[in-house]
């Protein structure tokens, strides 16, 4: 056996991909990439009427988009049902299950009198210990028999050890008498044979850890090491819901926050790493380990969200955003791009990409590339275009006729008009900016004017000069 770590993300493909599960999936992946071992995506769809195709495309989707590559393929967890069965079934052979023909009738006739004399409503078989030779020819489920005494103890990372009386916990079912294995047994099954070393999920699991390793015991099976994440909660501190917004994946891509940002901000929730907020993939993949997560929930905040995510838009590379905001722009169901406009984004995206929170923010602030002539001109942007501004503007156009297309060369040809004038470089700057974007409120008039080229800002100037 090598010493590699292999971790696993394993959704089941019911719905969309919960951002709590995003989280989850993030810190699988740097707990095995930082340490150079093994990510790998389990798809759980055991639940027939509840799975579907579109739900595993979306988490895979998601996933991807999160930009957390898994080894091989995915593994459907329907798919291995025979493997589970068999692993059932050698408990069997092997003493540590035993067939249960109880009826779910009887199990209910059970439970009633146990709450009518106020004991222990956990089922007890009573064929946990009967002869084979008694076994009538009728449906049995397969039941592990589990320890009575004493108390299983989780040693998790998170938590610390947790304890569960034996008493407390019943023989559970591995395999119905459809033949068809349980969830408990086939995460077992699954996490033996995939390798896993350790198993990082929700503390909403912590339960089913207890029943789990009974499964690894009876095996004789290495327990993985466990470590319980704490749930994400809302800003107001109740359990994550739809009614304090997004909570799909997919959600925050069409909302357009970048994959970078997003990273880190579910990194940063329930774990850290001292007082640092903003870091990079690199730095995440090295600092990050179990002992940094808390034991209580996190909290939502998209104020930090967008804190982060503008701080990762204005790090990043312009050739590796320019993809990610065509991204967005086809997952939020916005036109795409033309090639004048991609080309001219791609120009502009150095002084587009500064104090932008969000890509809607920033191509908010490239309402100029996007605008077509003749543009419509707001009606606080239309204040500057009086009279005298329009004739200053048509010396302007003139001037920047011959003009090198440089920076330098176009200030100094405004603030020549400028002091022609007697006006300070502002009150040009207003209607230039109504001329070029037909809004009050823009980037810097020579970005623009560097973005557009000579021949759009020319033609822009000279349809609102006089």
């Amino acid at each position: 056996m090598s010493d590699q770590i292999v971790t696993r993300f394993a959704p089941s493909p019911t719905g969309y991909l919960h951002i709590g599960g995003a989280r989850t999936a993030l810190f699988n992946w740097l707990y095995a990439r930082g340490r150079g071992g093994k990510f790998l995506l389990r798809i759980e769809d055991t639940d027939r009427e509840r799975s579907t195709p579109e739900a595993t495309a979306a988490i895979l989707q998601g996933i991807q988009w999160l930009g957390l590559d898994f080894d091989g393929e995915p593994i459907s967890q329907f798919a291995r049902r025979d493997r589970h069965a068999e692993v059932a079934r050698e408990m069997l052979a092997r003493g540590a299950a035993y067939k249960c023909f109880s009826t779910q009738e009887e199990i209910e006739a059970f439970r009633e009198a146990a709450r009518a004399e106020g004991r222990s409503t956990l089922f007890q078989s009573p064929w946990r210990d009967a002869d084979p030779a008694t076994h009538p020819d009728a449906p049995y489920v397969i039941r592990l028999k589990a320890p009575r005494e004493g108390a299983t103890v989780i040693q998790d990372e998170v938590q610390g050890d947790v304890t569960f009386r034996n008493d407390q916990l019943d023989d559970m079912v591995c395999l119905r008498s459809d033949g068809t294995p349980t969830y408990m047994l086939a995460v077992v099954v699954d996490d033996f044979d995939m390798g896993v070393t350790h198993v990082i999920r929700g503390d909403d699991h912590l339960t089913n850890a207890a029943r789990q390793v009974q499964v690894y015991n009876a095996m004789g099976w290495k327990i993985p090491v466990f470590a319980h994440i704490p749930l994400i909660h809302g800003p107001d501190g109740k359990k994550l819901s739809k009614r304090h917004g997004a909570v799909g994946l997919e959600q925050y891509q069409a909302m357009g926050y970048p994959a970078a940002g997003m990273r880190n901000y579910l990194c940063r929730l329930g774990w850290s790493h001292g007082d640092d907020e903003f870091f990079t993939d690199a730095q995440a993949l090295e600092w990050f380990d179990l002992k940094g997560i808390g034991r209580s929930p996190a909290r939502l905040d998209f104020k930090k969200l967008e804190n982060i995510c503008g701080q990762h838009i204005a790090a990043s590379a312009d050739e590796t955003l320019l993809p990610e905001i065509e991204a967005f722009i086809t997952a939020s169901e916005r036109p795409s791009l033309t090639e004048l406009q991609r080309e001219r984004l791609a120009k502009g995206l150095y002084c587009l990409k500064e104090r932008a929170k969000t890509f809607p923010e920033l191509l908010e602030k490239a309402h100029f590339i996007f605008a077509e002539r003749p543009l419509e001109i707001e009606e606080k942007a239309a204040k500057a275009l009086d009279p005298v501004s329009r004739g200053i503007l048509n010396e302007l156009t003139s001037q920047l006729q011959n003009a090198s297309w440089t920076r330098d060369k176009l200030e100094q040809c405004a603030n020549g008009v400028a002091e022609a004038h007697e006006i300070g470089f502002g009150k040009l700057a207003a209607p230039m900016r109504a001329a070029l974007a037909g809004r009050a409120a823009t980037p810097s008039v020579f970005d623009m004017m560097l973005v557009l080229g000579q021949e759009e800002t020319l033609a822009r100037l000279q349809e609102q000069a006089a």
